[in-house]
Order: structure tokens, then sequence, then C-alpha cells
């Protein structure tokens, strides 16, 4: 039914006149850009900082005229009073949901269930709008900073369109697009020093470009990756901070992705990166992964003891550091030693006892332990029945001490799925155990009415 009120919508939409009305004048804001050129180009009036902020300030307006109406969550009706009537509309999907697209002379606007998603602008009134304009409210600052807080409203205004921008050509997968946008933005606030530049508008600049540097092939890529590293290092400079360090994860991918460049250089760069991120995040599983893969498809760039090298060390010195031992946990089970890796969770139950995550972790970790056993018992040749029901029963009591460590995580969060299947799953493989049948009829219970 949604599908054939959408077909409708479209066929009245085709059937409006095929006359763009979007309340954009194009030959009259080329005219005014001409004018504000013709302005600077003057010697007397070019002199003036004045001259330059209004030259910045009608290029500013043209960038954000073509989209300012738009804005995720708007009403469809709202779309047709602010923007006007489009030319003609068509049947089209955006984030996987059916979508009517709108469109206009310089954007197709993504509508669904009647609110505004997203849109695709497709050209532009004029090249390098926003460069021009930065560049312009630079001039007009440099040449006098009295003009400061009229360049930091207008830089703030533009940084902002600029943002908004950025996120709704990242919506379109236009990545390399919207990475150079969220950068102007950033560029942008730069301008004046009353103005703090946000340093997240240049993370998510190099994660874009990082993602579109991944796509491409030789020397496109290499030189993406490099465009990438550069952002990251002036976002650090700027005093990027994020929770959970994976800018660190992003600056390795941008060093790796050069090492055509100088093998040994770039594989070094990368590691460090690597090896800087876990130091200051321990418990981020991104970045353990990371090097444990790069140690595993780079022979010779090192060991995945050097990671547990670095974090007893740390432990030393920070002996009760929770993320500490989650990370040492962590790295243990990636090198398939287990009993280290469940000892280092047990640490953490005993820093924070009443946390559902350290006790959940170590009934983890404890299955993970049993499972490899199970890999190793079926893999093994010619075992007699009574061997393997042997080998069997020791792997059972493995797994029945996650048992407790799963109680007291569900007692602590009865609300989290994964507990109450594992409790579920293994009561039942352990139902001939002591006790073990009673638990099973009880956590199936809980699990079949969840």
């Amino acid at each position: 039914m949604k599908k054939l009120v959408l077909m409708v919508v479209a066929a009245m939409m085709f059937a409006m006149p095929a006359v763009n009305a979007q309340k954009v004048n194009t030959d009259s804001e080329v005219a005014k850009l001409a004018k504000v050129d013709a302005a600077i180009a003057d010697a007397k009036k070019g002199a003036k900082a004045a001259t330059w902020v209004a030259h910045a300030k009608a290029y500013a307006e043209a960038y954000a005229l073509p989209t300012k109406e738009l804005g995720r969550g708007v009403p469809e009706q709202m779309l047709m009073m602010n923007v006007g009537r489009p030319a003609g509309a068509f049947e089209s999907q955006f984030a996987g949901y059916p979508a009517i697209v709108y469109s206009y002379e310089y954007v197709d606007v993504y509508v669904v269930n009647g609110m505004i998603e997203g849109w695709d602008q497709k050209k532009a009134i004029k090249e390098n709008l926003a460069e021009t304009a930065i560049a312009s409210y630079a001039k007009a600052y440099e040449m006098d900073p009295k003009t400061e807080s009229k360049v930091a409203a207008g830089v703030l205004n533009l940084a902002n369109a600029l943002a908004i921008q950025a996120d709704a050509l990242n919506n379109m997968g236009k990545v390399a697009e919207a990475a150079n946008a969220f950068e102007l933005a950033f560029r942008a606030q730069q301008v004046v020093p009353a103005i703090k530049a946000d340093p997240n508008n240049l993370y998510n600049a190099g994660m874009l470009t990082t993602m579109h540097a991944a796509t491409l092939q030789g020397e496109e890529a290499i030189a993406a990756f490099n465009k990438g590293e550069k952002i990251f290092a002036d976002a650090l400079e700027a005093g990027f901070k994020d929770e959970s360090g994976n800018i660190y994860y992003y600056i390795f991918h941008c060093f790796y992705g050069q090492k055509e460049k100088n093998r040994e250089e770039y594989l070094a760069k990368a590691k460090e990166a690597l090896l800087t991120g876990i130091k200051l995040y321990p418990k981020n599983t991104t970045i353990l992964d990371g090097l444990m893969q790069f140690y595993t498809a780079e022979e010779g760039v090192g060991d995945p003891a050097e990671l547990t090298g670095m974090i007893e060390a740390s432990l030393k010195e920070d002996p009760t550091n929770y993320d500490l031992w989650f990370g040492r946990g962590r790295v243990y089970n990636a090198m398939k030693q287990y009993d280290e890796c469940i000892k280092s969770f047990e640490k953490c139950v005993e820093l924070r006892p009443e946390e559902f995550e350290p006790n959940f972790y170590t009934a983890y970790f404890i299955i993970e332990k049993a499972n490899a056993e199970v890999e190793k018992l079926n893999s093994t040749p010619n075992l007699s029945y009574q061997l393997y029901e042997e080998e069997n029963a020791k792997i059972n009591l493995i797994f029945a001490e996650a048992i407790p460590w799963l109680e007291k995580a569900y007692a602590i969060n009865p609300t989290d799925g994964a507990t109450l299947e594992y409790l579920n799953m293994l009561c039942f493989r352990l139902r001939d155990m002591d006790g073990m049948m009673d638990k099973y009829n009880k956590y199936h219970e809980l699990f079949m009415n969840r």
C-alpha cells in the first residue's frame, strides 16, 4: 500500500509544469558576485577591509543559498513552502527506505515518510564559493583586526553551513566531498582567534578521507592516505580528544596505506600509531585487533608479546587500572593463552565486582577456552569412544566454571539477552551434572519468556 501511495504522489509531481521554481535567482546571484569581485579589484575599494568582508559575505551566502532552507526532519509541506515547486519527482531509496525525490535546479531532495531525510546538491552557483569566502574573510581580518566581530559572525555561519552540507554529502555516499566540507568548516573557524575551531570537524574529515582512500588504487590511494595523515595530525594538534581512541586506528591506516612509498618507514609509523593508541586506550578492541592483524599480516614487524610486555609494564605503575587489565585479557585471548586471559578478567571483577561487564567477560572467555578445547578434541583422530567421553567430561568442567560468573552478570543486568542465552545453552549441555537440570529449567523458562 505504501508503494502505491508513493507512486501516486510521484505521478502528481510529474504532472506539474516542468518549470523549476526553486527560489534561487541564478542571474541575480551571479551579478552580485561579479559586483563584489569588481569591488576588490578596484584599487581604492580593494584597500578597505570592509570591501573584503562584503566580498566574503556574498560568496558565503551564495554557497549556502541552494540548501539553506533544507534540514533533516523538516516536513515535506515546509519544503514546498520554503524552497518552491520542484520541476519533477521520482521514486528512489534513502538508507534502504522508499523515498520520493523532489528535483530542483540545484538539488534533489529525498523525502521519507513525509520528512526530508537528505539532499544531493547537483551544482553550485559558482565554483569554490566556500574557499573564496574563507580567503576573503581572512584577508579582511589581516587588513584590519578591528573587523574581528563581523568576520567571526560570518565564518561561524559559513562553518555551520559547511558542516550541515558535509553531513548531507556523507549521507548521499559522497565521502570525499563530505570530507572536504568538514575540513573547510574547521578552516573557516580558524580565521579569527576569537573562535576556537572545533577539531571534531577535522576528525570527521580525516575519517572520511581515510575511508575514501581505501576505495582507490596506486598513486591516488597513496595521495589520499597522505592527506588523511595530515588532517589527523592537525586534529591532534588542535586538541582533538575522543572517548574511544579510534583516531589512532585511522592514523594507522593512513600510514599503512602509504607503505609502497617506503615500506620500512611507513610500516614503522603504522605500528607506532597503534602502539600509541593502545597505550592511551588499552580497552579499545579495534586497536587491539588491528595490532594482532598487523603482526600477522606483516612478517617481522613485531611479536604480540610486545603488547603484553607493554601492558605488564604499565600495570606495574598502575596495578588497579581496570582498562589495562581489560586490554591485557583481550591480548592474551588473541594469543590463545586463555588462562592468562581469564586471570585478567577475574582481576577486572575484583576491581569492579558489582558491574556487569567484568563478570560477563570472565564467563565469556572461560567459554572461549572450553570451545577451543572442543575444537581440539574434535580434530584429534582415532580416539576411542571412552577416551572421547573422558576428555569431553573434562571440557564440561571448564564450561561449568562459567556458570557462576554468568549468574552474577544476569543478577546485575537481567535484561541482557546474551547472558540468558548462554545460561540456557550451557545448563542444557551440563544438565547431567548435579543441580544443572534445575538451573536449566529456570533459565530455559526465562529465556523462552524474555
